[in-house]
């Protein structure tokens, strides 16, 4: 066995067909990253729910500074699971005489960490006695990744952690309690938090609404449709401040005379200067046809599902 097996980060991840991390994570370009920071939550979830994904966002979490809007990385997972004495001697003797790992299990996940990675833990829930992170080991996590992490149990020093300027960590609760009791039985295998499933090299996007895992293979499929999103809201927000649709016609399927409204609107409003690059015509062309833009089905009478 490997805690941290590339083999296994392939194989799990057979759609990802760009460039990779020398530990099989896959590698969504900066690019991607940064255009995926300048979206919401609800941008980025509706592509992925109208792909079968459901299970990707979280929004129950606690984070550590609000001052901090919007936080975006690459995804590196932990798995824990309660102590069993007999797993957890071998995996701990396993780990430092095999794969040459120095100190405890919540220290493991951390030794490989890069620029723009996302630590993310799933502790099963544990808060006492599940703070895998204090003061020492969430700084270390900033100083490797200028980004943060997440986990589904507890942290403590809380005062120590939301002093770390430009950081932002997610977290179940606070207890003073170190980490006991807990065991590491992979790093960057599949994960659950709350209700969502994280895979290595997912894009996580954090923002004060809570959390989302982007797959890798779908990245720049879903900032093209949340960029979209993006600019037809502004679009929308005008035309409301203006008068010239009401709130229904705005959020639901738009009509033909909207789309082209909008059509006209798109290369030459100031406000729609970093969407140039985004490509309407396909919608434009489905609305002629009677077709929801987006969706492989044409307008059912009543339809008013925008997303």
């Amino acid at each position: 066995m490997k805690l941290n097996c590339k083999e296994d980060i392939i194989q799990l991840t057979p759609l990802w067909k760009g460039e990779r991390f020398d530990d099989g994570r896959p590698k969504v370009p900066d690019e991607i990253l940064q255009r995926i920071k300048k979206t919401t939550i609800e941008e980025m979830w509706a592509p992925l729910v109208r792909l079968g994904y459901n299970y990707q966002h979280e929004t129950s979490l606690k984070r550590s500074n609000p001052s901090v809007p919007t936080i975006v990385g690459r995804a590196v997972t932990a798995h824990y699971l309660p102590t069993r004495p007999d797993v957890a001697n071998y995996l701990m003797q396993y780990g430092h005489e095999e794969e040459g790992r120095k100190g405890n299990f919540n220290q493991w996940p951390l030794e490989d960490l890069q620029k723009d990675d996302f630590i993310v833990i799933d502790m099963f829930g544990k808060v006492r006695n599940g703070c895998a992170w204090g003061g020492n080991l969430t700084t270390l996590i900033y100083t490797k990744t200028g980004v943060g992490g997440l986990t589904s149990g507890g942290v403590r020093d809380l005062d120590q952690i939301v002093g770390i300027e430009g950081s932002q960590f997610y977290y179940k609760g606070y207890d003073p309690t170190p980490f006991r009791e807990a065991m590491l039985v992979g790093i960057n295998v599949p994960v659950k938090i709350g209700e969502a499933v994280c895979m290595p090299g997912d894009v996580v996007l954090g923002t004060e609404a809570g959390i989302i895992f982007v797959p890798a293979h779908l990245a720049e499929e879903c900032v093209i449709d949340a960029e979209k999103t993006h600019v037809r809201d502004i679009f929308g927000f005008q035309r409301l401040h203006e008068g010239k649709y009401t709130a229904a016609q705005i959020d639901s399927a738009w009509e033909l005379c909207m789309w082209e409204d909008f059509a006209e609107w798109f290369p030459n409003a100031p406000e729609a200067d970093e969407y140039r690059h985004l490509d309407f015509s396909k919608e434009l062309a489905d609305a002629r046809a009677g077709i929801i833009p987006g969706r492989p089905v044409v307008r059912g009478e009543g339809e008013t599902t925008r997303w």
